[in-house]
Protein backbone atom coordinates (compact mmCIF):
# COMPACT_ATOMS: atom_id res chain seq x y z
CA UNK A 1 0.00 0.00 0.00
CA UNK A 2 1.62 2.80 -1.01
CA UNK A 3 1.29 5.92 1.36
CA UNK A 4 0.87 9.24 -0.65
CA UNK A 5 2.89 12.48 -0.83
CA UNK A 6 1.08 14.39 2.15
CA UNK A 7 3.20 16.99 3.50
CA UNK A 8 3.49 17.33 7.23
CA UNK A 9 1.16 19.84 7.59
CA UNK A 10 -1.61 17.66 6.86
CA UNK A 11 -5.09 17.88 8.84
CA UNK A 12 -4.79 14.04 9.28
CA UNK A 13 -0.86 14.06 10.40
CA UNK A 14 -0.52 17.33 12.48
CA UNK A 15 0.06 17.30 16.06
CA UNK A 16 -2.86 19.73 17.53
CA UNK A 17 -1.83 21.51 20.90
CA UNK A 18 -4.02 21.40 24.30
CA UNK A 19 -6.81 23.79 24.55
CA UNK A 20 -6.55 27.41 25.76
CA UNK A 21 -8.43 27.98 29.36
CA UNK A 22 -11.43 29.75 29.27
CA UNK A 23 -12.23 28.38 25.40
CA UNK A 24 -15.79 27.89 24.02
CA UNK A 25 -15.59 24.62 22.36
CA UNK A 26 -17.70 23.75 19.28
CA UNK A 27 -19.09 20.48 18.70
CA UNK A 28 -20.45 19.33 15.67
CA UNK A 29 -23.01 17.03 15.00
CA UNK A 30 -21.15 14.04 15.61
CA UNK A 31 -19.67 15.01 18.97
CA UNK A 32 -22.24 15.55 21.09
CA UNK A 33 -20.81 13.31 24.30
CA UNK A 34 -19.11 14.84 27.18
CA UNK A 35 -15.70 13.15 26.27
CA UNK A 36 -15.59 16.25 23.44
CA UNK A 37 -15.33 18.53 26.51
CA UNK A 38 -12.75 18.98 29.18
CA UNK A 39 -14.41 20.41 31.61
CA UNK A 40 -18.12 19.80 32.63
CA UNK A 41 -19.07 23.34 32.83
CA UNK A 42 -17.32 24.40 29.54
CA UNK A 43 -19.39 26.82 27.43
CA UNK A 44 -20.53 25.05 24.23
CA UNK A 45 -21.18 26.22 20.40
CA UNK A 46 -23.51 24.20 18.78
CA UNK A 47 -24.56 25.33 15.09
CA UNK A 48 -27.42 23.56 13.15
CA UNK A 49 -26.93 23.90 8.76
CA UNK A 50 -29.68 24.27 6.67
CA UNK A 51 -27.17 23.52 3.81
CA UNK A 52 -25.84 20.30 4.58
CA UNK A 53 -29.42 19.36 3.98
CA UNK A 54 -29.16 21.11 0.64
CA UNK A 55 -26.17 19.29 -0.21
CA UNK A 56 -27.44 16.02 -0.11
CA UNK A 57 -30.40 14.29 -0.17
CA UNK A 58 -30.31 11.74 3.00
CA UNK A 59 -32.62 9.03 4.37
CA UNK A 60 -35.38 11.51 5.72
CA UNK A 61 -34.64 8.98 9.31
CA UNK A 62 -31.22 9.92 9.14
CA UNK A 63 -31.91 13.91 9.22
CA UNK A 64 -34.39 13.69 11.86
CA UNK A 65 -31.87 11.27 14.07
CA UNK A 66 -28.93 14.17 13.40
CA UNK A 67 -31.35 17.29 14.16
CA UNK A 68 -32.74 15.50 17.08
CA UNK A 69 -29.19 14.86 18.71
CA UNK A 70 -27.94 18.23 17.96
CA UNK A 71 -31.38 19.95 19.40
CA UNK A 72 -31.61 17.85 22.62
CA UNK A 73 -27.93 18.43 23.12
CA UNK A 74 -28.64 21.71 23.43
CA UNK A 75 -31.31 21.74 25.74
CA UNK A 76 -29.21 19.44 28.16
CA UNK A 77 -26.93 22.01 27.81
CA UNK A 78 -29.61 24.90 28.48
CA UNK A 79 -27.29 28.37 29.14
CA UNK A 80 -23.90 26.93 28.45
CA UNK A 81 -24.98 26.71 24.34
CA UNK A 82 -24.87 28.70 22.06
CA UNK A 83 -27.35 27.15 19.66
CA UNK A 84 -26.98 28.95 16.28
CA UNK A 85 -29.38 27.60 13.14
CA UNK A 86 -28.12 29.00 10.27
CA UNK A 87 -27.03 28.30 6.71
CA UNK A 88 -23.59 27.65 6.93
CA UNK A 89 -21.05 26.90 9.34
CA UNK A 90 -19.31 29.99 8.65
CA UNK A 91 -22.39 32.23 9.13
CA UNK A 92 -22.70 30.78 12.67
CA UNK A 93 -18.52 32.10 13.35
CA UNK A 94 -18.88 35.11 11.99
CA UNK A 95 -21.45 35.53 15.39
CA UNK A 96 -19.59 34.15 17.68
CA UNK A 97 -17.65 36.68 20.04
CA UNK A 98 -14.52 35.29 22.53
CA UNK A 99 -11.95 32.07 21.97
CA UNK A 100 -13.19 29.03 20.57
CA UNK A 101 -12.16 25.51 20.19
CA UNK A 102 -13.07 22.75 18.45
CA UNK A 103 -12.04 18.81 18.01
CA UNK A 104 -10.75 17.76 15.12
CA UNK A 105 -13.62 17.01 12.86
CA UNK A 106 -13.87 13.70 10.77
CA UNK A 107 -13.70 14.50 7.47
CA UNK A 108 -10.88 15.73 5.14
CA UNK A 109 -13.54 18.72 4.05
CA UNK A 110 -14.70 19.95 7.75
CA UNK A 111 -10.43 19.59 9.11
CA UNK A 112 -9.94 21.85 5.79
CA UNK A 113 -12.59 24.61 6.93
CA UNK A 114 -11.63 24.98 10.34
CA UNK A 115 -7.97 24.80 9.96
CA UNK A 116 -8.32 27.85 7.31
CA UNK A 117 -10.19 29.71 10.11
CA UNK A 118 -7.93 31.57 12.48
CA UNK A 119 -10.41 32.07 14.91
CA UNK A 120 -10.85 28.66 15.78
CA UNK A 121 -7.62 26.80 18.25
CA UNK A 122 -8.16 22.79 16.59
CA UNK A 123 -7.44 20.18 19.06
CA UNK A 124 -6.79 16.10 18.60
CA UNK A 125 -9.51 13.86 16.94
CA UNK A 126 -12.03 12.41 19.74
CA UNK A 127 -14.45 9.28 19.91
CA UNK A 128 -12.55 6.59 19.07
CA UNK A 129 -10.27 4.24 21.32
CA UNK A 130 -6.90 4.28 19.32
CA UNK A 131 -5.46 8.06 18.99
CA UNK A 132 -4.25 9.21 15.51
CA UNK A 133 -0.60 9.28 16.38
CA UNK A 134 -0.80 6.46 18.27
CA UNK A 135 -1.74 4.46 14.48
CA UNK A 136 0.45 6.46 12.69
CA UNK A 137 3.22 5.49 14.55
CA UNK A 138 2.44 1.62 14.01
CA UNK A 139 1.76 2.44 10.51
CA UNK A 140 5.04 4.15 9.30
CA UNK A 141 6.23 2.00 6.53
CA UNK A 142 3.87 -0.59 6.13
CA UNK A 143 2.12 -1.49 3.12
CA UNK A 144 4.87 0.26 1.68
CA UNK A 145 6.81 -2.02 -1.48
CA UNK A 146 9.17 -4.76 0.81
CA UNK A 147 7.40 -3.11 4.13
CA UNK A 148 5.09 -5.14 6.31
CA UNK A 149 1.36 -5.26 5.39
CA UNK A 150 -1.15 -3.04 7.14
CA UNK A 151 -3.13 -5.19 8.87
CA UNK A 152 -6.62 -4.94 11.11
CA UNK A 153 -5.75 -7.88 13.39
CA UNK A 154 -2.00 -6.54 13.94
CA UNK A 155 -4.02 -2.73 14.80
CA UNK A 156 -6.45 -4.78 17.06
CA UNK A 157 -4.35 -6.88 19.09
CA UNK A 158 -2.18 -3.95 20.04
CA UNK A 159 -5.13 -2.08 21.06
CA UNK A 160 -6.21 -4.77 22.70
CA UNK A 161 -3.17 -4.74 24.88
CA UNK A 162 -2.78 -1.20 25.07
CA UNK A 163 -6.21 -0.92 26.70
CA UNK A 164 -6.12 -4.10 28.76
CA UNK A 165 -9.48 -5.40 27.15
CA UNK A 166 -10.09 -9.07 27.32
CA UNK A 167 -6.49 -9.88 28.67
CA UNK A 168 -4.78 -12.77 30.91
CA UNK A 169 -1.82 -10.57 31.31
CA UNK A 170 0.08 -10.41 28.27
CA UNK A 171 -2.27 -12.91 26.83
CA UNK A 172 -5.86 -12.53 25.33
CA UNK A 173 -8.53 -13.92 27.55
CA UNK A 174 -9.35 -18.01 26.32
CA UNK A 175 -6.31 -18.11 24.79
CA UNK A 176 -7.45 -17.08 21.51
CA UNK A 177 -7.17 -13.25 19.85
CA UNK A 178 -9.93 -14.03 17.63
CA UNK A 179 -13.21 -16.28 17.60
CA UNK A 180 -14.55 -15.54 14.24
CA UNK A 181 -14.83 -19.58 13.31
CA UNK A 182 -17.28 -19.76 16.04
CA UNK A 183 -19.28 -16.69 14.67
CA UNK A 184 -20.51 -18.02 11.46
CA UNK A 185 -23.76 -19.64 11.99
CA UNK A 186 -26.17 -19.70 9.97
CA UNK A 187 -29.65 -17.93 11.17
CA UNK A 188 -32.17 -20.02 13.51
CA UNK A 189 -33.91 -22.81 12.03
CA UNK A 190 -37.20 -21.69 13.42
CA UNK A 191 -36.71 -18.02 11.81
CA UNK A 192 -36.94 -16.11 15.01
CA UNK A 193 -34.35 -14.33 16.58
CA UNK A 194 -32.66 -15.72 19.72
CA UNK A 195 -33.04 -12.76 21.45
CA UNK A 196 -36.01 -10.39 22.79
CA UNK A 197 -36.80 -7.03 20.73
CA UNK A 198 -34.33 -4.57 21.14
CA UNK A 199 -35.15 -1.55 23.37
CA UNK A 200 -36.65 1.56 21.31
CA UNK A 201 -36.51 5.13 22.10
CA UNK A 202 -39.86 7.41 22.65
CA UNK A 203 -39.96 10.76 20.98
CA UNK A 204 -40.68 14.03 22.26
CA UNK A 205 -41.42 17.04 21.71
CA UNK A 206 -38.37 17.93 20.29
CA UNK A 207 -38.75 15.37 17.70
CA UNK A 208 -42.06 16.42 16.87
CA UNK A 209 -40.27 20.01 16.33
CA UNK A 210 -37.54 18.45 14.28
CA UNK A 211 -40.40 16.45 11.58
CA UNK A 212 -42.56 19.61 11.38
CA UNK A 213 -39.29 21.69 10.81
CA UNK A 214 -38.49 18.48 8.02
CA UNK A 215 -41.85 18.84 6.51
CA UNK A 216 -42.06 22.51 6.11
CA UNK A 217 -38.32 22.35 4.37
CA UNK A 218 -39.27 19.26 2.20
CA UNK A 219 -42.84 21.56 1.16
CA UNK A 220 -41.24 24.44 0.50
CA UNK A 221 -38.83 22.72 -2.02
CA UNK A 222 -35.43 23.62 0.25
CA UNK A 223 -34.38 20.04 0.86
CA UNK A 224 -35.86 16.43 -0.56
CA UNK A 225 -34.87 13.06 1.17
CA UNK A 226 -35.32 9.55 0.33
CA UNK A 227 -36.61 6.82 3.11
CA UNK A 228 -39.55 6.96 5.24
CA UNK A 229 -40.19 8.61 7.98
CA UNK A 230 -39.83 7.65 11.73
CA UNK A 231 -40.75 7.22 14.53
CA UNK A 232 -37.41 7.67 15.71
CA UNK A 233 -35.44 4.13 16.16
CA UNK A 234 -31.92 5.33 17.58
CA UNK A 235 -31.04 7.28 20.54
CA UNK A 236 -30.67 10.94 20.35
CA UNK A 237 -29.21 11.11 23.75
CA UNK A 238 -26.49 9.96 25.99
CA UNK A 239 -28.93 9.00 28.18
CA UNK A 240 -30.53 7.08 25.84
CA UNK A 241 -27.42 5.82 24.61
CA UNK A 242 -26.99 4.19 27.64
CA UNK A 243 -29.93 2.66 28.21
CA UNK A 244 -29.71 1.07 24.72
CA UNK A 245 -26.20 -0.15 25.62
CA UNK A 246 -27.54 -1.74 29.12
CA UNK A 247 -30.50 -3.63 27.08
CA UNK A 248 -27.80 -5.41 24.44
CA UNK A 249 -25.62 -6.06 27.61
CA UNK A 250 -28.12 -7.66 29.26
CA UNK A 251 -30.45 -9.50 26.89
CA UNK A 252 -28.51 -9.85 23.50
CA UNK A 253 -24.94 -9.67 23.93
CA UNK A 254 -24.68 -13.31 24.91
CA UNK A 255 -26.18 -14.66 21.78
CA UNK A 256 -24.61 -11.95 19.46
CA UNK A 257 -21.92 -13.53 18.15
CA UNK A 258 -22.84 -17.27 16.61
CA UNK A 259 -25.70 -15.46 14.34
CA UNK A 260 -23.52 -12.12 13.77
CA UNK A 261 -23.69 -12.72 9.81
CA UNK A 262 -27.12 -14.30 9.57
CA UNK A 263 -30.10 -12.49 7.83
CA UNK A 264 -33.89 -13.15 8.69
CA UNK A 265 -36.15 -11.36 6.55
CA UNK A 266 -38.80 -11.18 9.20
CA UNK A 267 -35.98 -10.45 12.30
CA UNK A 268 -33.60 -7.11 10.49
CA UNK A 269 -32.22 -6.68 14.21
CA UNK A 270 -31.35 -10.39 15.03
CA UNK A 271 -28.87 -9.67 18.23
CA UNK A 272 -26.89 -6.79 16.84
CA UNK A 273 -26.39 -3.87 19.02
CA UNK A 274 -27.94 -0.85 17.35
CA UNK A 275 -25.02 1.34 18.66
CA UNK A 276 -23.46 2.69 15.56
CA UNK A 277 -25.77 5.45 14.78
CA UNK A 278 -25.05 6.63 18.71
CA UNK A 279 -21.81 6.10 18.31
CA UNK A 280 -20.61 7.78 15.59
CA UNK A 281 -22.82 10.96 17.27
CA UNK A 282 -20.21 10.72 19.71
CA UNK A 283 -23.28 10.11 22.65
CA UNK A 284 -20.58 7.32 24.48
CA UNK A 285 -17.03 7.28 23.84
CA UNK A 286 -16.38 3.84 22.25
CA UNK A 287 -13.81 2.99 25.18
CA UNK A 288 -16.62 3.18 27.45
CA UNK A 289 -18.49 0.90 25.54
CA UNK A 290 -15.64 -2.04 25.09
CA UNK A 291 -15.27 -1.72 28.80
CA UNK A 292 -19.02 -2.17 29.82
CA UNK A 293 -18.80 -5.04 27.29
CA UNK A 294 -15.42 -6.78 28.71
CA UNK A 295 -17.25 -6.46 32.77
CA UNK A 296 -20.45 -7.79 31.68
CA UNK A 297 -18.66 -10.91 30.42
CA UNK A 298 -16.70 -11.22 33.73
CA UNK A 299 -19.61 -10.39 35.84
CA UNK A 300 -22.05 -13.00 33.67
CA UNK A 301 -19.84 -15.18 31.84
CA UNK A 302 -21.24 -14.20 28.82
CA UNK A 303 -19.68 -16.61 26.17
CA UNK A 304 -16.11 -15.35 24.81
CA UNK A 305 -16.81 -15.40 21.28
CA UNK A 306 -19.99 -13.20 21.65
CA UNK A 307 -18.31 -10.41 23.47
CA UNK A 308 -15.28 -10.85 21.83
CA UNK A 309 -16.64 -10.58 18.03
CA UNK A 310 -18.52 -7.34 19.47
CA UNK A 311 -15.16 -5.71 21.13
CA UNK A 312 -13.79 -6.69 17.70
CA UNK A 313 -16.16 -4.06 15.60
CA UNK A 314 -15.94 -1.48 18.25
CA UNK A 315 -12.00 -1.02 18.80
CA UNK A 316 -11.04 -2.85 16.11
CA UNK A 317 -12.53 -2.77 12.63
CA UNK A 318 -14.49 0.95 13.24
CA UNK A 319 -11.26 2.63 15.00
CA UNK A 320 -9.30 0.53 11.49
CA UNK A 321 -11.77 2.17 8.98
CA UNK A 322 -11.50 5.58 10.41
CA UNK A 323 -7.49 5.53 10.88
CA UNK A 324 -7.41 4.31 7.19
CA UNK A 325 -9.62 6.80 6.45
CA UNK A 326 -6.70 9.39 7.22
CA UNK A 327 -4.04 7.21 6.39
CA UNK A 328 -5.01 6.46 2.67
CA UNK A 329 -5.33 9.89 1.62
CA UNK A 330 -7.64 12.34 -0.13
CA UNK A 331 -7.84 10.35 -3.28
CA UNK A 332 -8.42 7.24 -2.16
CA UNK A 333 -12.19 7.40 -2.66
CA UNK A 334 -11.51 7.72 -6.13
CA UNK A 335 -10.22 4.89 -6.58
CA UNK A 336 -11.36 2.04 -8.93
CA UNK A 337 -8.90 -0.29 -10.06
CA UNK A 338 -11.78 -2.46 -11.54
CA UNK A 339 -13.06 0.30 -13.91
CA UNK A 340 -16.52 -0.09 -12.70
CA UNK A 341 -19.03 2.67 -14.42
CA UNK A 342 -22.36 2.03 -14.19
CA UNK A 343 -24.23 4.66 -12.21
CA UNK A 344 -26.33 3.76 -8.95
CA UNK A 345 -29.75 2.59 -10.51
CA UNK A 346 -32.51 4.71 -9.95
CA UNK A 347 -34.56 1.89 -7.91
CA UNK A 348 -31.77 1.66 -5.64
CA UNK A 349 -31.28 5.51 -5.31
CA UNK A 350 -34.99 5.76 -4.37
CA UNK A 351 -35.39 2.31 -2.27
CA UNK A 352 -38.17 1.65 -4.68
CA UNK A 353 -38.90 -2.27 -4.35
CA UNK A 354 -42.11 -2.33 -6.73
CA UNK A 355 -40.46 -4.19 -9.11
CA UNK A 356 -37.61 -6.22 -7.25
CA UNK A 357 -38.73 -10.21 -7.24
CA UNK A 358 -35.08 -11.31 -5.63
CA UNK A 359 -36.31 -11.71 -1.76
CA UNK A 360 -32.76 -10.79 -0.94
CA UNK A 361 -32.62 -7.85 -2.66
CA UNK A 362 -36.28 -6.74 -2.02
CA UNK A 363 -36.17 -7.26 1.53
CA UNK A 364 -33.13 -5.32 2.62
CA UNK A 365 -33.80 -2.65 0.30
CA UNK A 366 -37.07 -2.47 1.92
CA UNK A 367 -35.50 -2.75 5.40
CA UNK A 368 -33.32 0.42 4.61
CA UNK A 369 -35.94 2.31 3.40
CA UNK A 370 -38.36 1.64 6.77
CA UNK A 371 -35.59 2.34 9.02
CA UNK A 372 -32.47 3.78 7.24
CA UNK A 373 -29.95 0.69 8.40
CA UNK A 374 -29.48 -2.81 8.28
CA UNK A 375 -27.09 -4.86 9.60
CA UNK A 376 -23.46 -5.69 7.95
CA UNK A 377 -24.13 -8.77 6.07
CA UNK A 378 -26.75 -7.62 4.19
CA UNK A 379 -24.69 -4.34 3.57
CA UNK A 380 -21.86 -6.11 2.00
CA UNK A 381 -22.97 -9.67 1.16
CA UNK A 382 -26.36 -8.10 -0.63
CA UNK A 383 -26.55 -4.64 -1.57
CA UNK A 384 -22.41 -4.47 -1.85
CA UNK A 385 -22.33 -8.11 -3.92
CA UNK A 386 -24.59 -6.83 -5.89
CA UNK A 387 -22.74 -3.53 -6.73
CA UNK A 388 -19.67 -5.51 -7.14
CA UNK A 389 -21.01 -7.78 -9.68
CA UNK A 390 -22.57 -5.05 -11.89
CA UNK A 391 -19.59 -2.90 -12.18
CA UNK A 392 -21.64 0.43 -10.10
CA UNK A 393 -19.00 3.21 -9.86
CA UNK A 394 -17.19 3.27 -6.44
CA UNK A 395 -17.43 6.76 -5.79
CA UNK A 396 -21.29 7.16 -6.25
CA UNK A 397 -22.43 4.10 -4.32
CA UNK A 398 -19.95 5.44 -1.13
CA UNK A 399 -22.30 8.78 -1.68
CA UNK A 400 -25.18 6.54 -1.47
CA UNK A 401 -23.90 4.65 1.40
CA UNK A 402 -23.28 8.07 3.50
CA UNK A 403 -26.45 9.47 2.52
CA UNK A 404 -29.19 6.44 3.14
CA UNK A 405 -27.68 4.78 6.74
CA UNK A 406 -27.88 6.42 9.70
CA UNK A 407 -24.51 5.87 10.72
CA UNK A 408 -23.19 6.76 7.54
CA UNK A 409 -20.74 9.52 7.31
CA UNK A 410 -17.67 9.72 4.85
CA UNK A 411 -14.82 8.29 7.34
CA UNK A 412 -16.97 5.38 7.79
CA UNK A 413 -17.81 4.83 4.23
CA UNK A 414 -14.95 5.21 1.81
CA UNK A 415 -12.64 2.19 3.14
CA UNK A 416 -15.54 -0.33 3.72
CA UNK A 417 -17.31 0.98 0.34
CA UNK A 418 -14.36 1.52 -2.15
CA UNK A 419 -11.74 -0.85 -0.25
CA UNK A 420 -13.99 -3.96 1.78
CA UNK A 421 -17.08 -3.72 -0.56
CA UNK A 422 -15.75 -2.93 -4.36
CA UNK A 423 -12.44 -3.68 -3.86
CA UNK A 424 -11.62 -0.77 -5.96
CA UNK A 425 -8.57 0.11 -4.10
CA UNK A 426 -6.96 -3.25 -5.99
CA UNK A 427 -6.22 -5.19 -2.90
CA UNK A 428 -5.19 -2.37 -0.16
CA UNK A 429 -8.19 -3.27 2.69
CA UNK A 430 -9.21 -6.64 1.07
CA UNK A 431 -6.69 -9.44 -0.29
CA UNK A 432 -9.98 -10.64 -2.51
CA UNK A 433 -13.02 -9.07 -3.92
CA UNK A 434 -16.31 -10.00 -1.75
CA UNK A 435 -17.92 -11.76 -4.97
CA UNK A 436 -20.17 -14.23 -4.06
CA UNK A 437 -22.74 -16.60 -5.56
CA UNK A 438 -26.31 -16.95 -4.19
CA UNK A 439 -25.03 -19.89 -2.64
CA UNK A 440 -23.50 -17.68 0.62
CA UNK A 441 -27.24 -15.93 0.47
CA UNK A 442 -29.02 -19.21 0.82
CA UNK A 443 -26.74 -20.67 3.41
CA UNK A 444 -26.62 -17.46 5.96
CA UNK A 445 -30.55 -16.73 4.88
CA UNK A 446 -33.89 -17.64 4.93
CA UNK A 447 -34.41 -15.53 1.68
CA UNK A 448 -34.24 -17.94 -0.86
CA UNK A 449 -36.57 -20.32 0.17
CA UNK A 450 -39.76 -18.35 -1.41
CA UNK A 451 -37.92 -16.76 -4.04
CA UNK A 452 -38.74 -16.72 -7.88
CA UNK A 453 -34.94 -16.90 -8.60
CA UNK A 454 -33.13 -20.56 -7.77
CA UNK A 455 -29.30 -19.78 -6.15
CA UNK A 456 -28.46 -22.95 -7.80
CA UNK A 457 -29.25 -21.40 -11.56
CA UNK A 458 -26.66 -18.99 -13.07
CA UNK A 459 -28.74 -19.41 -16.50
CA UNK A 460 -32.54 -19.33 -17.65
CA UNK A 461 -35.46 -17.22 -16.31
CA UNK A 462 -35.13 -18.43 -12.79
CA UNK A 463 -31.28 -17.77 -12.95
CA UNK A 464 -30.24 -16.07 -9.44
CA UNK A 465 -29.03 -12.39 -10.18
CA UNK A 466 -25.87 -13.24 -7.80
CA UNK A 467 -25.08 -16.44 -8.65
CA UNK A 468 -25.37 -15.51 -12.62
CA UNK A 469 -24.24 -12.09 -11.95
CA UNK A 470 -21.02 -13.48 -9.67
CA UNK A 471 -19.72 -15.35 -13.06
CA UNK A 472 -20.57 -12.05 -15.24
CA UNK A 473 -18.34 -10.40 -12.48
CA UNK A 474 -15.79 -12.43 -12.81
CA UNK A 475 -15.71 -13.01 -16.86
CA UNK A 476 -15.37 -8.75 -16.67
CA UNK A 477 -12.28 -8.52 -14.15
CA UNK A 478 -10.61 -11.29 -15.11
CA UNK A 479 -7.40 -9.95 -16.44
CA UNK A 480 -7.43 -7.33 -13.61
CA UNK A 481 -7.60 -10.44 -11.03
CA UNK A 482 -5.14 -12.84 -13.12
CA UNK A 483 -2.37 -12.15 -10.63
CA UNK A 484 -4.12 -12.82 -7.57
CA UNK A 485 -3.50 -15.75 -5.62
CA UNK A 486 -6.59 -16.49 -3.79
CA UNK A 487 -8.46 -16.26 -6.89
CA UNK A 488 -6.81 -18.68 -8.72
CA UNK A 489 -8.87 -21.43 -7.97
CA UNK A 490 -12.21 -18.92 -9.01
CA UNK A 491 -10.89 -18.08 -12.52
CA UNK A 492 -10.12 -21.87 -13.42
CA UNK A 493 -13.64 -22.48 -12.49
CA UNK A 494 -14.79 -19.73 -14.38
CA UNK A 495 -12.69 -21.03 -17.88
CA UNK A 496 -14.00 -24.46 -16.95
CA UNK A 497 -18.17 -22.94 -17.71
CA UNK A 498 -18.99 -24.50 -20.85
CA UNK A 499 -22.12 -22.31 -20.97
CA UNK A 500 -19.58 -19.03 -20.07
CA UNK A 501 -20.95 -17.43 -23.61
CA UNK A 502 -24.80 -17.31 -22.54
CA UNK A 503 -24.63 -16.48 -18.80
CA UNK A 504 -22.16 -13.53 -19.85
CA UNK A 505 -24.74 -11.87 -22.63
CA UNK A 506 -27.86 -13.29 -20.35
CA UNK A 507 -25.65 -10.71 -17.49
CA UNK A 508 -25.48 -8.11 -20.32
CA UNK A 509 -28.72 -7.61 -20.62
CA UNK A 510 -29.79 -7.58 -17.40
CA UNK A 511 -27.19 -5.00 -16.56
CA UNK A 512 -28.53 -2.98 -13.63
CA UNK A 513 -32.04 -3.47 -14.13
CA UNK A 514 -34.50 -4.45 -11.11
CA UNK A 515 -34.70 -8.24 -10.55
Amino acid sequence: MARDDRGPDDPALADFPADAPGTRRWCFADQLGPHFLDDPHQEVLLVESRAVFRRRRFHRQKAHLVLSALRHRAAELGDRAQFLQVDTYAEALDAVDGPLSVCAPTTWAARDFVLARPDVQVLASRGFVTDEQTFRRGATGRGTEGGKRLLMDDFYRAARQHHDVLMDGADPVGGKWNYDHDNREPPPRDGRSPVPAPWLPTEDDIDEEVRADLDRWERDGDVSFVGDDGPRLFPATRRETLHRLRDFLEHRLGAFGPHEDAMLAGEPWLAHSLLSAPMNLGLVDPVEVVHRAEAAHREHDLPLNSVEGFVRQVMGWRDYIWHLYWHLGRDYRDRNALDARAAVPTWLAELDTADLDAACLSGVVGDLRARGWVHHIPRLMVLGNYALQRGIDPAGLTDWFHRTFVDGYDWVMVANVVGMSQHADGGVLATKPYASGGAYIDRMSDYCGGCRYDPKKRLGEDACPFTAGYWGFLDRVAPKLEGNRRMAQPLAGLRRLKDLEAVVEQERDRGTDPY
